[in-house]
């Protein structure tokens, strides 16, 4: 079975208050993730921890995201590996997109996943065969 990838941006709206609208959506996203509908990747779920602690106003205390990483822990990950990080290099030079964008595609398509959740990407377009799509257009 084919799932679908969740992007660091969609689980951030999911715990940001700020665009009631986006978290909303980001939610219900994120419940299909809970329920092994959608997969994501240590690294996602890295960096949703670095901005949590980093980048939202207030930072998230320690505590409460070890509790919010606890409650996302059923989600099926993607571990990052030499093969990750060598596709992601591939990644910028045939499409152009940052590194860690590269090592999101290449978590995404090594588990065979036909679409990305993400408003960081071209909707639409393509990556190494995994469809990107904005959940908030």
């Amino acid at each position: 079975m084919s799932a679908d990838f969740l992007d660091t941006n969609i689980l951030i709206y999911g715990y940001d208050a700020t665009d009631p609208a986006k978290q909303q959506i980001a939610q219900s996203l994120i419940r299909d993730a809970l329920a092994g509908e959608i997969i994501t990747s240590t690294q996602v779920i890295a960096e949703f921890a670095a901005a949590l602690l980093h980048r939202v106003a207030p930072p998230a205390s320690a505590k409460d995201l070890l509790a919010i990483l606890d409650a996302l822990q059923p989600i099926r990950l993607v571990p990052t590996d030499g093969d990750t990080v060598r596709r992601a290099v591939e990644a910028r030079q045939r499409y152009g997109v940052h590194f860690y964008d590269g090592m999101i595609l290449a978590a995404a398509e090594r588990a065979n996943c036909k679409r990305i959740w993400s408003e960081d990407f071209n909707a639409g377009q393509r990556y190494f065969g995994v469809i990107a799509q904005n959940p908030f257009v």
